[in-house]
């Protein structure tokens, strides 16, 4: 089962946006949020190399870890995992 964590910050837009797919997914996401929690903002620099947000940080079984930017292609993936 593939884990998934989505860096963001409540101002942004763009994560408001991805934020509302959220609502009614069966697949749990841990939120973490980047401007209140410092060592969020590291993380996502120390994994992703960059302190974008929206960001989902897609963890897979075998431990491989993909960092998924851009609002859009974050709210589809979002959708197919239903």
């Amino acid at each position: 089962m593939s884990s998934f964590a989505l860096y963001y910050y409540d101002q942004c837009p763009f994560c408001q946006l991805v934020l509302r797919e959220l609502n009614g997914l069966k697949t749990q996401v841990e939120l973490k949020n980047t401007l209140m929690v410092p060592q969020n903002r590291q993380e996502l620099v120390q994994g992703g190399g960059r302190t974008t947000v929206p960001c989902l940080r897609i963890t897979q079984d075998n431990g491989s870890v993909e960092w998924l930017y851009e609002s859009s292609d974050i709210a589809r993936y979002l959708k197919k995992l239903g």
